[in-house]
């Protein structure tokens, strides 16, 4: 029986708990009796509990996120009920700030806040000799990368075979963006690259072919990223699939000329823009060349194999509706691949929340602690926004419409798609668990009537479309004379092309 047991509930069985693997691979000579038990928050309580004390732990050690602290806090409290003489001992971003007012700090024994990877261990060594430290809060100095292990290793079959594997090369961020908690650190500081680098190696070699980079600034240091892409380069093949996150004014000609060796669509770049208005920018503290942007997202675009994903914020302070629709439409206007339409969420501890006042910040008070309503944005206008950002994601990042999506937006994409977005919203009531079948129809009856699209041209972009999405027979919403059979098998092949659902990373 494992005397350890780290744990921690995913969002989704794909993602992988990669903190629960620096742990243990940090846990020195008790790594043997520490074992990972991950579950998803689609799981009840109640029998989480059930399988982590079936173990016979001495402790247990949970990782705590804004998508799993209230199933955590239910989690400790059984847990504290059946077997209080069992030590839970909790970690990680959520439960780091504002440690007293959350329900699970006050149930568990011991929370170490920030960086776990060495206090842990040294927390559990002195648990099982018997010593009960004082404080049940540790916050523990900083640990220098080269004094931790990297836990590579502990991706297990399962893992390689199923789930998202996440690396990184670096930790931190020089930026002090203030929505986000990289702001608390103080620099990006890079991992040896050589052992880094062996590590990849031996993670390539057991047939990983999925790397999802969690750098929070891969090109920071471009001679380190290219250095990383030619590893991958050398090892190229169809399967190779690689993530990064970039940072979007940075883009020097070597690591250009180094990404535009890639094969199409087998490296993915997440680039936040968050938002376009140089005011807001200011009062977040986020230094951004919004010209360079501009121009590296183009060439990303039309010059690179990279799919691109960038991000936009709803709800940041000073921006209001008109901004945020002006922001969306440049990007737009960029064509990347996919735009993320986030919602601004209050994250305990970031330094946001001095805006409070000042704009009138209304957040959620549950989880995920998104914005309700500010200054310049009311409820109303914060839920409009918000169902145009899972339509969005419905109809144009899922990569469904592409070819009627042109039409739908036209020359004014923030305007259109809102329109579409009420529409939807008025006619069906729902913002997911919209059949796809259903959102066919509902999407060529919004182009032909609230958007006044001609008919001709949205049945037959609709019904490429629905060649591509691999629903099977016709639509009987589209006149029967307007199908054009013939175009059908070169349709369905331009589908195993790139799409979310088949190849690219959430």
């Amino acid at each position: 029986m494992a005397t350890i047991v780290l744990s921690t509930l995913n969002a989704r069985y794909i993602h992988s708990a990669f903190g629960l693997r620096y742990l243990q691979a940090n846990m020195g000579e008790l790594e043997s009796r520490t074992e990972i038990c991950e579950f998803t928050i689609h799981e009840r309580p109640i029998d989480i509990a059930e399988k982590l004390l079936a173990k016979q732990p001495a402790i247990i050690g949970l990782g705590v996120y804004i998508w799993n602290t209230v199933e955590i806090s239910q989690l400790v409290a059984i847990l504290k009920q059946v077997s209080p003489e069992t030590l839970i001992i909790l970690g990680g971003p959520e439960i780091s700030f504002e440690t007293e007012q959350q329900q699970a700090a006050q149930l568990a024994d011991y929370v170490i806040c920030g960086a776990a990877d060495l206090a842990f261990a040294e927390l559990c060594h002195e648990l099982l000799a018997g010593k009960r430290p004082p404080q049940k809060i540790i916050h523990p100095l900083p640990a220098k990368l080269a004094d931790i292990r990297l836990p590579y290793y502990l991706y297990d079959a399962e893992d390689v075979a199923h789930r998202i594997i996440y690396v990184e090369a670096s930790r931190g961020c020089p930026f002090k963006c203030e929505f986000c908690l990289s702001a608390l650190d103080k620099t990006a500081k890079p991992y040896d690259l050589d052992l880094f680098l062996s590590e990849m190696d031996h993670l390539h070699r057991r047939g990983v072919r999925h790397f999802k980079f969690v750098d929070r600034t891969f090109n920071l240091k471009v001679e380190h990223s290219v250095r990383i892409m030619e590893f991958f380069l050398e090892r190229m093949d169809e399967q190779l699939f690689l993530h990064f996150e970039l940072i979007p004014d940075h883009l020097p000609e070597r690591l250009k000329e180094t990404i535009a060796r890639f094969p199409h669509g087998q490296i993915q770049f997440e680039i936040g823009i968050q938002s376009f208005n140089p005011e807001v920018q200011q009062l977040i503290s986020r230094r951004q060349d919004d010209a360079q942007t501009a121009a590296n997202l183009r060439w990303l675009r039309e010059q690179s194999p990279a799919h691109i994903h960038a991000d936009l914020i709803i709800g940041l302070p000073g921006e209001d509706e008109a901004s945020f629709a002006a922001g969306f439409d440049k990007l737009a206007a960029l064509n990347p691949h996919e735009i993320q339409v986030g919602i601004l969420k209050r994250l305990r501890g970031s330094p946001i929340i001095r805006h409070t006042d000042g704009f009138a910040m209304r957040y959620n008070p549950l989880p995920p602690y998104n914005i309700l309503s500010n200054r310049d944005l009311d409820f109303a206008t914060t839920q409009r926004m918000g169902r145009f950002a899972r339509y969005w994601d419905m109809i144009a990042n899922a990569g469904r419409f592409s070819h009627s999506l042109p039409l739908i937006l036209g020359d004014q994409p923030y305007a259109r798609f809102m329109q579409l977005s009420e529409w939807l919203m008025q006619t069906s009531g729902q913002t997911h668990k919209i059949a796809l079948g259903r959102l066919f129809e509902l999407v060529f009856q919004a182009m032909t009537e609230p958007l006044a699209i001609d008919t001709d041209p949205a049945i037959d972009t609709l019904w490429l479309d629905f060649q591509r999405s691999g629903l099977k027979g016709k639509p009987n919403f589209l006149p029967m004379a307007r199908y054009k059979e013939e175009t059908q098998p070169a349709q369905r092949q331009a589908a195993g092309g790139l799409s979310r659902q088949a190849r690219h990373l959430p």
